[in-house]
């Protein structure tokens, strides 16, 4: 959303060893680790280990680069010794496509990434979980999830020999860089309303600020990552994952702004993709027809 070589945060020990303490403490389930590209962090490789040793479910977001950098080219293995389930955002299943969202060569850095997790049983059937994330290039919602992830399981194993357990389409947020693209264009009001007309209440009861706690790099806390771009700290007396309370957490008020319009339009959008089934994007949504984590 915002994230890139000139943002210099990074989440010091002392909010590592809140997170870490926290998870343990109050029994959440599952670690969504998320950067920019986590595995960047000169304390991953001990989060990792430690949170997989509370018993938490342990999930690691990338983009498929970093990792093939020197100092960290053994960050694959550590992710499948602890089975680490694997997010990797892929813009397309083709060159021009990807490269156009995210510059020259990242396509085929990424298809390297992929290859190395299948060598390592990543979306083999092994248990070892790996799934594709992906938003749409322009001011309309994601296609159908269950359809895209027929055709990108079709042409990567047919181009590239390459294997993936789920595909996750997310909704462009108005926020950070959208936003900018947005507003340049005179888009802004247009996109606002194309989202606030698909409005879908099934979508908004499984939104992710429902079921996740988003905890920022310097210990803020946030309902979701967008809110945190948005610097939108929960609702709450405590803010922070320093004075963190389980009871006060699940019965907080959430944050809600115009950007919200966006995780509840259509299929619904979240840290997991689509919440339901496919619906038509055109008009208003008809009433038809993912895990708790702390990032």
């Amino acid at each position: 959303m915002d994230a890139g070589p000139d943002r210099s945060e990074v989440m010091p020990r002392v909010v590592l060893e809140a997170c870490l303490s926290f998870l343990a403490r109050a029994g959440i389930p599952t670690l969504d680790i998320t950067g920019g590209a986590p595995e960047l962090h000169p304390d991953y490789r001990e989060i990792v280990v430690r949170a997989t040793g509370t018993g938490a479910h342990v999930m690691h977001r990338c983009n498929l680069t970093a990792m093939q950098l020197p100092n960290y080219d053994d960050i694959p293995e550590l992710l499948a010794a602890h089975r680490v389930e694997v997010l990797a955002s892929l813009p397309y299943f083709q060159a021009r496509e990807t490269d156009a969202q995210r510059g020259e060569g990242v396509f085929q850095e990424s298809l390297v990434g992929l290859r190395r997790l299948n060598a390592l049983g990543y979306g083999r059937g092994t248990g070892l979980t790996l799934n594709l994330v992906t938003n749409p290039v322009g001011t309309y919602l994601p296609g159908d999830q269950a359809a895209l992830e027929r055709d990108w399981k079709r042409e990567l194993k047919r181009r590239y020999a390459i294997d993936f357990d789920h595909l996750y389409t997310i909704t462009n947020m108005p926020i950070s860089r959208f936003l900018a693209f947005l507003e340049e264009r005179g888009q802004t009001d247009e996109y606002l309303t194309r989202l606030a007309n698909a409005y879908n209440p099934v979508a908004a009861a499984g939104v992710m600020c429902r079921t996740m706690l988003s905890v920022g790099w310097d210990g803020t806390l946030y309902d979701c990552d967008f809110n945190q771009m948005l610097d939108l700290p929960i609702a709450a007396t405590a803010r922070t994952i320093f004075e963190a309370d389980q009871a006060m957490l699940g019965g907080r008020e959430i944050e809600t702004g115009p950007h919200c319009f966006g995780c509840a339009a259509g299929a619904g959008s979240s840290c997991g993709g689509a919440v339901t089934a496919a619906l038509v994007e055109s008009g208003h949504s008809p009433c038809r027809n993912r895990s708790a984590s702390v990032r």
